[in-house]
């Protein structure tokens, strides 16, 4: 049950140039809504930092299994054992303050800080983490498979949480994963806590709790400050948060200059230029951990042949795609973003036509030969992806390639992609990919792992020697870095360049404006599109 997360990651881009409803299913809505709005005073009187996404927030309100968009509001209501610090690149202290593993990397003690309490009044102990985690495992949903290590949690004390593992594996960073490691009160509901949890209601111990949820209206979710936070609240602080949902891009943006809202998660390249000249907007721009894969059908079609994939992997006009999208994307070097272990530098791809024709030719197809018809899915309004296309398409056809492109809604494309019937998948599968915590190993485990059902394994790879390597990833993570960098080096070599399986384009760059009021605001990639609001404070 991956797919929310990738609606996440195929729809929160491309919904920014639509005005379709959020793939969840909710109502357009945009200015015409006359609902009063929080935040809408302008000044910071009410101390409101209102969010502007351009998909509905909640799809699932259950910490266990929550794997989509409401990662926004759930980083304010909820927390984890630890939080990744991307200037450090290491977890850093939130409900457990220090940390010890063994030299083995199978026993990890953490130390819970003290005087934490949930919302529900309950104290944050250790035995209360160790049955939150328990019941994430034990649902099996969303991202639950980050605990896959783990063996056996023991609460020692009060504040001591233990926990053996099966195999070596850095659980600071498992900890601290955007998805499926929230600490919440399991004993919140006298009855089905799901349920209960459905219905709005909340059990964490972040600084936000749930005020009110309308599913569909235009101000879905507000959340208010939780007077019993550790952090306390002396000094300046936010004490509300509103999300209003607003597809269209350009309304979102009139909201800002007008002072009505807060904070916009992705203009396009047009108007973060605007907003940079714009008084009462500041704008910040960070690589992000996501990047765009372009997935080749490496198990049926023309594309089993691997010279055919190397053709068109030569054939992607890189630089001209980075320049066109006008600082919304970076040069990739390789699978990995950089900021994380993994990153390779000198893997950045550059456009050979000479080389793609020279290949073609050796299969029998390109200029004299043979024409070669593909197939290819893409994300529905997606701009940056149909720009990808275009240049595509224009450089295969001097090729004798036809590129047949069809934009999709993702859960059309992933039911085509995943087919049963091998003949009705598609040759070239584009998605974009993120980490459910601050590692590399995400992409090889989730994308290129052998799969007996497919999943997100869209090239359908399936190599015993690059499973092998891959699953010995979690353990060189935790007990050899140096040996975790050679690793993830060789795999790269091997799915990019010796398999073919995958181009990677480019890495997602974040262009964000908020309102000049707003101070402290750092983007955190490890966590897509989340403001922590406590950390932030409103100016005047």
């Amino acid at each position: 049950m991956r797919w929310h997360k990738r609606l996440l990651a195929a729809g929160a881009v491309a919904a920014v140039t639509a005005t379709a409803a959020a793939c969840s299913g909710g109502q357009v809505r945009g200015a015409a809504d006359s609902t009063p709005q929080p935040g809408s005073s302008a000044g910071t009187a009410d101390s409101t930092f209102v969010y502007v996404p351009n998909l509905d927030v909640v799809t699932d309100w259950d910490p266990a299994s929550s794997y989509s968009n409401e990662i926004i509001a759930m980083e304010n209501i909820y927390e984890s054992l630890t939080r990744y610090n991307p200037q450090t690149k290491k977890a850093e202290p939130r409900l457990a303050s220090s940390w010890t593993s063994s030299s083995d990397g199978k026993k990890w003690t953490f130390t819970l800080r003290q005087g934490a309490t949930f919302h529900t009044g309950k104290p944050v102990d250790a035995a209360a983490a160790k049955a939150a985690i328990e019941r994430t495992i034990k649902e099996g949903q969303g991202a639950a498979y980050i605990w896959g290590a783990v063996d056996k949690i023991e609460a020692k004390d009060a504040t001591t949480l233990e926990f053996t593992l099966k195999y070596p594996a850095p659980l600071d960073l498992v900890a601290s994963a955007g998805y499926a490691s929230y600490i919440y009160d399991t004993t919140a509901a006298s009855g089905d806590l799901k349920k209960w949890f459905g219905e709005g209601h909340d059990a964490g111990s972040g600084p936000y709790t749930i005020e009110s949820w309308q599913k569909g209206k235009e101000t879905e979710l507000t959340l208010k400050a939780f007077d019993g936070y550790w952090g306390g609240w002396d000094g300046q602080h936010y004490k509300k948060i509103a999300f209003r949902v607003t597809p269209e891009l350009t309304t979102a943006w009139q909201l800002l200059q007008r002072g009505e809202v807060s904070f916009i998660q992705r203009l396009n390249s047009q108007l973060f230029a605007q907003a940079g000249g714009t008084d009462t907007v500041q704008t910040s721009q960070t690589p992000s951990f996501q990047n765009l894969l372009v997935l080749f059908n490496t198990a049926g079609g023309p594309l089993k042949d691997v010279k055919l994939r190397q053709a068109l992997q030569k054939a992607i006009d890189y630089d001209g795609l980075v320049a066109a999208m006008k600082g919304s994307g970076v040069a990739a070097s390789g699978l990995v973003p950089e900021g994380l272990l993994g990153n390779i530098p000198g893997m950045t791809p550059k456009q050979d036509l000479v080389g793609a024709e020279a290949l073609l030719k050796e299969a029998g197809y390109g200029p004299g030969g043979k024409q070669l018809d593909l197939t290819l899915t893409y994300a529905q309004g997606d701009a940056d992806q149909e720009l990808l296309v275009t240049l595509l398409s224009s450089a295969l056809d001097k090729l004798n390639v036809k590129l047949s492109a069809k934009p999709l809604q993702w859960t059309t494309q992933w039911d085509q992609g995943k087919a049963k019937d091998p003949s009705k998948r598609q040759d070239i599968f584009i998605m974009y990919w993120f980490p459910d915590y601050a590692d590399a190993y995400s992409w090889f485990v989730n994308v290129f792992h052998g799969e007996k059902n497919v999943q997100f394994n869209l090239s359908y790879l399936k190599d015993a020697a690059i499973d092998k390597e891959i699953d010995e990833l979690p353990a060189l993570t935790a007990t050899d870095k140096a040996a975790a960098e050679k690793a993830y080096a060789d795999l790269q070599n091997k799915i990019i360049n010796e398999q073919a399986a995958v181009a990677v384009p480019y890495v997602q760059n974040y262009q964000r404006a908020y309102a000049k009021s707003v101070q402290g605001y750092t983007d955190n990639p490890a966590y897509p599109n989340v403001v922590f609001v406590y950390d932030l404070k409103p100016g005047a």
